[in-house]
């Protein structure tokens, strides 16, 4: 829960910084990248906050591996993004696929973390 409140709050600091930093300073699709990054930043970070409530309420090892997973991959994706969209460096778009790839397998270790254990108990819930 504390990654999903660190990246919330680093979100809103680089969209903003994004909106009224960069417009006019970056080409559209540069800009773009950026914003992509802030977007995937900020679901995941919500995405973190849900995970930590519903493991402290149910743990569950694959709770832990979707928190883990989902972490690296906005890291991995969200920070290559940034890193595109402020210094140019191409060379670095291997990254990205790599955060998005994490990012999927979050959700996939979260999707078994509520369908098994003591985690399907508490759907209904």
């Amino acid at each position: 829960m504390l990654a999903g409140a660190l990246l919330g709050a680093s979100g809103v600091l680089l969209g903003a910084f994004g909106a009224h930093g960069l417009e006019g300073h970056l080409p559209a699709n540069l800009l773009r990248a950026y914003q992509k990054a802030v977007d995937y930043q900020f679901t995941h970070a919500l995405l973190l906050l849900f995970i930590g409530l519903r493991a402290s309420q149910r743990p569950d090892p694959w709770l832990n591996r979707a928190g883990v997973f989902s972490l690296a991959g906005v890291l991995l994706f969200s920070g290559s993004l940034y890193l595109l969209a402020l210094s140019g460096l191409r060379g670095i778009g291997w990254i990205t696929p790599l955060g998005g790839i994490s990012l999927v397998i979050g959700w996939l270790c979260l999707l078994k973390g509520l369908t098994s254990g003591h985690g399907a108990r508490g759907l209904t819930s």
